[in-house]
């Protein structure tokens, strides 16, 4: 049986400037689980982290960029950037058509994605939430939602 590459789809997803350590070690470790192709971050580095048990920076790519613009540079080809941010053009996760071939983009805690992300996003997603989530968190509803609506 002959397998489309294209078909099939893939997803990375990343934290852009993220404010503590242990959010990536957490978020790799979801992203092992549910099947991403390659993880990211923008600003500040990964560093090992007790968090990341199944050691997901060493079993899938990790690919690490100082700047936005960088990392804008070197989407892959057809990939669609969906920022995960709470804001008035966002749409509902709940009604959210996942891309085949995406990045998604998760912001620090503190700050969200910057302006230049949000603007350059193919698509901005959010979901409810009474509170400020945590990155982590936030990062592995996303990829279990579109787990199940395969």
């Amino acid at each position: 049986m002959k397998v489309d590459n294209l078909e099939q789809g893939f997803f990375g997803i990343g934290i852009q400037n993220g404010k503590t350590p242990e959010n990536l070690g957490v978020l790799w470790r979801s992203a092992q689980n549910m099947g991403a192709s390659f993880i990211f971050t923008i600003g500040n580095r990964y560093a090992k982290q007790a968090c990341d048990t199944h050691k997901a920076v060493g079993a899938m790519p990790y690919f690490h960029y100082e700047t936005f613009e960088d990392f804008y540079a070197h989407l892959p080809k057809g990939a669609m950037l969906v920022g995960v941010e709470l804001d008035e053009k966002a749409q509902d996760l709940e009604t959210f058509k996942h891309p085949r071939r995406c990045v998604y983009l998760l912001g620090a805690e503190d700050h969200g994605l910057s302006k230049q992300a949000i603007e350059k996003s193919h698509f901005l997603v959010k979901f409810k939430s009474t509170l400020s989530i945590n990155v982590s968190v936030a990062g592995s509803i996303i990829m279990y939602d579109r787990s199940a609506k395969q």
